[in-house]
């Protein structure tokens, strides 16, 4: 059994911080997680975390921050995104139409598409005046003994 891991990390609102978030990611991840795994979590990690740097501060005149709380054990990684930004609710977003959205040529509005279609799990919360919380999961595949 692999010990668990656990980092947090604060950074800025600002997209030349998205490097370093998928470095941790892929550091984390990787403890539990297949490299082609890891690959997709990065995704999903940098989808919600670029959603939050456009959006979240977009009204305010200076960008907040941006807490990552990243957790691996044997069996699942688990990262928890807060920000005080304005309030979002995933909710309200559908669930796009594929062929129509390549028709018409977009190349935006994926992001939570891609979140829930790679990750096992993704919850949102916001506290009123105070944040907003994305907590995503995935589960680490086990090979079954014997082959199979």
């Amino acid at each position: 059994m692999a010990e668990s891991v656990h980092k947090e990390l604060v950074a800025p609102s600002d997209t030349r911080h998205l490097v370093r978030i998928r470095e941790i990611v892929r550091d984390v991840a990787s403890h539990c997680l297949e490299t082609s795994c890891v690959n997709r979590v990065i995704l999903a990690v940098d989808e919600a975390v670029a959603n939050v740097m456009e959006h979240a501060y977009e009204e305010e005149p200076e960008p907040g921050d941006i807490r990552i709380a990243l957790m691996a054990d044997d069996n699942r990684f688990e990262i928890v995104i807060t920000d005080t930004g304005r309030e979002f609710n995933p909710q309200t977003i559908e669930v796009p139409d594929m062929a129509e959205h390549v028709k018409q040529g977009r190349r935006n509005g994926l992001g939570l598409f891609l979140m829930r279609q790679i990750m096992d799990e993704v919850s949102y919360t916001f506290v009123q005046g105070l944040r907003n919380e994305l907590r995503m999961v995935k589960y680490a595949r086990k090979p079954i003994e014997g082959g199979q």
